[in-house]
């Protein structure tokens, strides 16, 4: 009788301890799950936040880049634009240069042609070499400053003589002395004339 009444003490107590081990178990249990997600949390809070600033730095750059690359892009464009101008203006200078070296010879030809000749053969030759010459001149723009009777203008012709009234209205051109050419607004070689005085 008391061996059983000591084993069921025991066993009463055995029981008590495992069942406050089960009542307490779930309670240790719970607290590592209560504590996990609170851990977990921090970390990947920090690492959006770290993710975002590595995102708006990568902008940052991104624009500064694009900026870059436009402003790189707008010279490139306006060094082009100047080369091209600049090309366009010294092939223009450089004909213009020529063709002030041409127009002596053309100055001589239509002396040629002036002059008393029996040679029909060699003034018809000189007049068509004259012809095709002022052709080409024509063809690149070129043309005559030749205004008498006009008004004066010192941005086309150079005064080198004057004349008396009776040799046409005060201020215009009585006699054109030497041809001037122009090439489009530039004034090649300006024309000698003789002005009537005012």
């Amino acid at each position: 009788m008391k061996k059983t009444c000591f084993k069921g003490k025991r066993a009463g107590k055995e029981r008590k301890t495992v069942e406050e081990n089960k009542a307490a178990a779930p309670e240790e249990q719970m607290e590592p799950q209560e504590t996990a997600p609170e851990e977990t949390a921090e970390p990947k809070e920090a690492e959006q936040n770290g993710l975002q600033k590595a995102l708006e730095e990568a902008e940052r750059k991104r624009d500064e880049f694009l900026d870059m690359a436009q402003r790189l892009q707008a010279e490139f464009d306006n060094f082009r634009k100047r080369n091209a101008s600049t090309r366009a203006e010294a092939f223009e200078d450089g004909a213009r240069e020529t063709i002030k070296l041409i127009l002596p010879v053309v100055d001589n030809l239509e002396r040629a042609l002036e002059a008393p000749s029996e040679d029909e053969k060699l003034k018809e030759g000189v007049s068509m070499t004259l012809k095709q010459l002022m052709g080409a001149l024509e063809k690149r723009g070129v043309t005559v400053i030749d205004r008498k009777g006009e008004k004066f203008d010192p941005r086309l012709e150079n005064a080198v003589m004057r004349a008396d009234r009776s040799a046409g209205e005060p201020g215009t051109v009585s006699l054109v002395l030497q041809k001037g050419y122009r090439m489009g607004d530039y004034v090649l070689r300006h024309a000698m004339v003789q002005v009537v005085e005012e």
